[in-house]
């Protein structure tokens, strides 16, 4: 075939070089979705990204994007988007991570599939996760969920499916949502951006209580231009461009809120890194360390437990089809509950000491390793027991949970890899209301050291993708 037969590939571009193109009428949304599917059926059978692809439904809401005659106003106009397996789509059961877990198919979709919709983008479909959302790792009985980047390990959890589909370029973007680090964890995994509002940001409605207002949605993304707009449209907020932030002082902490675990070097390093980063954008950085009360993991904890126990109650779960992982933690919840270890005045208090953290300090920000170690490996972890688990997911994640218990917004942005060739993160963390200004910080780093957007090998497709160049970026929000 010569070249000038091959036709493009729209698999591998931005959402918003996407949005953009469709806009202008440079391709059809149409296309674009039917290019991704192509991708997902190629790929996807040795990532196990996909709980459910929506191939002809797909196609349909892409046609009837196309034919809307007025697109400008359209942020993700034909923007293949995927949605967690946790979070109702309408036409589609709500799997919450196995089979058993599995509720009735949703008359309507949730409030951020809504306005994802509502601002162009197409649903391609729905991305697996953990049972219940318990776990940073993600498999059940049907599949484990591997890492582009390397297919030995985990992408991480719960929202480990989307980060493996977005690393993968299976789409552009991805819906996640975050109750313990379910965002943060995999994209620190995958090599994304990924960015955890603040509480009652972003309409939230997931589960009997959102795990206590634990639990807040957001977007993962190859880009913090993505990022941006990704969390523009949760937010209901207009669609405007990112401004460099002023110059800032930034804390910086190793401290691990786990006593006993400490990030290994790579994370160390990774620090080390995102700290010359903020200096060369002209930023002051000065040691600040949390304190994190031996209460605060307790507590944490219990509520961990309690939210998977208020989740089955609200559900109609049969928990004795659930995993043995998961039917011992939901056990555990109920005794904490009866036992009052679960109260809302306690992660007030945290809050309260969260946010007079910055003011005592006289910081903007707080920097901190995202992780502690690599990823474990991609296996049967649902067949594991609870305590395996639970060693696990704290010995390598302890650093996202604390910002979930306070409700504050933090961000998740790649700084580099590993020996081993993994992607290595930074977290930054803000007072309330400052998403835009971590996302800002973030642009700072993605201008100053770009990372490769997809895993090495992805997006594997045959035909020349018309992004521009090997990654999309440039100036910040474009």
């Amino acid at each position: 075939m010569a070249v000038q037969d091959i036709m493009p590939t729209w698999v591998g571009a931005t959402a918003k070089q996407i949005a953009r193109g469709v806009r202008r009428g440079d391709v059809s949304a149409t296309q674009v979705v039917a290019d991704h599917l192509d991708h997902v059926g190629r790929v996807d059978g040795a990532l196990s990204a996909f709980r459910v692809v929506r191939g002809g439904e797909a196609i349909t809401e892409a046609e009837k994007v196309d034919e809307q005659e007025e697109l400008a106003n359209l942020p993700l106009a034909g923007v293949p988007v995927a949605v967690k397996e946790n979070t109702p789509v309408a036409g589609l059961p709500t799997w919450n991570g196995s089979v058993a877990a599995r509720t009735a198919v949703a008359e309507a979709d949730h409030e951020v599939v809504r306005r994802l919709r509502g601002a162009g983008a197409v649903i391609l479909g729905v991305t697996r996760m953990p049972e219940l959302g318990l776990w940073a790792i993600t498999d059940d009985a049907t599949a484990v969920t591997r890492n582009p980047w390397d297919l030995r390990y985990t992408p991480g959890g719960s929202s480990g499916g989307a980060a493996a589909a977005v690393a993968a370029g299976l789409v552009p973007i991805a819906h996640g949502n975050d109750g313990l680090g379910s965002i943060r964890i995999p994209a620190a995994c995958c090599g994304l951006v990924g960015l955890k509002p603040g509480r009652g940001v972003v309409p939230c409605q997931l589960g009997a209580e959102d795990w206590f207002g634990l639990t807040e949605h957001g977007m993962l993304t190859t880009t913090v231009a993505d990022a941006t707009v990704g969390f523009q449209v949760l937010a209901g907020r207009r669609p405007d461009k990112l401004v460099p932030p002023p110059r800032l002082r930034v804390g910086v902490s190793l401290r691990s809120p786990v006593r006993g675990v400490a990030p290994d070097a790579p994370n160390r390093d990774a620090v080390a890194a995102a700290g010359r980063l903020l200096a060369a954008a002209g930023h002051d950085t000065v040691p600040a360390d949390p304190v994190y009360p031996t209460a605060l993991g307790l507590q944490g904890i219990a509520t961990w437990l309690a939210a998977a126990a208020s989740d089955v109650r609200a559900a109609g779960i049969d928990r004795r089809g659930l995993q043995r992982r998961s039917r011992r933690h939901v056990a555990l919840g109920e005794w904490a509950q009866r036992r009052g270890y679960v109260r809302e005045a306690d992660r007030a208090a945290w809050r309260d000491r969260s946010v007079g953290f910055f003011t005592d300090h006289g910081i903007d920000l707080l920097l901190t390793p995202a992780l502690a170690g690599p990823p474990p490996e991609a296996t049967a972890w649902s067949g594991r027991s609870w305590l395996a688990n639970m060693r696990t997911n704290i010995r390598y994640a302890p650093f996202a949970a604390p910002w979930n218990v306070a409700g504050l917004p933090s961000i998740v942005v790649p700084v580099g890899r590993r020996p081993d060739g993994l992607p290595v993160a930074a977290q930054l963390v803000g007072p309330p209301g400052s998403e835009l200004l971590l996302l800002g910080v973030a642009g700072q780093f993605e201008m100053q050291a770009p990372w490769t957007r997809h895993a090495p090998g992805y997006p594997r497709v045959d035909t020349p993708s018309p992004a521009v160049g090997p990654r999309a970026g440039g100036t910040i929000g474009a």
